[in-house]
Order: structure tokens, then C-alpha cells, then sequence
């Protein structure tokens, strides 16, 4: 059984900088391509950014070129989300995902999910 756990969400300024984290046990996270996606209250979830099995390949939405960073510490099974320049916009739930096949931007190809981490920023 794979189990993702994310910690490191909270309340930031605008303009401030969390770093997210999750824990991947149960396999080797070098098993799986590796994506964070978020949900606002009444918005579909949407994708953030994905990474390869290798952290050669990477994927950013839009919304967050340039100001998120996706990494990842195979050796430790970790995966890390570091988010600057937060806007009040971001605030959402923040899930990260395993996927076997290799990054989607779609979430219905990933297999597993954490149980989120909520980030907030206030204006």
C-alpha cells in the first residue's frame, strides 16, 4: 500500500514563501511520476506541476511558472513544493499524486493521493 502524507501548508502574506513536503512509503517514490494539484472551495482541482520519476522533466500550470519550484529526494522518498511570491489566489488545499504511467496534467491518471495540506494567503 503507497501512502503519501504532505505537510509543511499554513497561513502566509502575499508575496510570502512556504515550502510544501510529501512523504511517500509503502514504494520507492522513483516508481512514480510525481504532480501536485490544489482545490479551492468550489473550484475543481487543478494541476500545479508535475515531475518524472528521474526530476529530469518538469511541468508547471501557468498560474505558477516561475514562482513555484517542484523537487524531489528520491533516496529520501520525498517530493517538495517550494511556492514563492504566494497570491491570495493560491489558497487551496495542495495534494501532491503518484502516478505509474509518468507526469499528467489530468488528475484521473494518478493512483494515489495524500490526504492534502492547506495553504492560505492573505492579502
Amino acid at each position: 500500500q503507497v501512502q503519501l502524507v504532505e505537510s509543511g501548508g499554513g497561513l502566509v502574506q502575499a508575496g510570502g514563501s512556504l515550502r510544501l513536503s510529501c512523504g511517500v512509503s509503502g514504494r520507492t517514490v522513483n516508481t512514480y511520476a510525481m504532480g501536485w494539484f490544489r482545490q479551492a472551495p468550489g473550484k475543481e482541482r487543478e494541476f500545479v506541476v508535475g515531475i518524472s520519476r528521474s526530476g529530469y522533466s518538469t511541468h508547471y500550470a501557468d498560474s505558477v511558472k516561475g514562482r513555484f519550484t517542484i523537487s524531489r529526494d528520491n533516496a529520501k522518498n520525498m517530493v517538495y513544493l517550494q511556492m514563492n511570491s504566494l497570491k491570495p489566489e493560491d489558497t487551496a488545499v495542495y495534494y501532491c499524486a503518484a502516478d505509474p504511467a509518468g507526469i499528467s496534467r489530468s488528475h484521473t491518471w494518478y493512483d494515489y493521493w495524500g490526504q492534502g495540506t492547506q495553504v492560505t494567503v492573505s492579502s
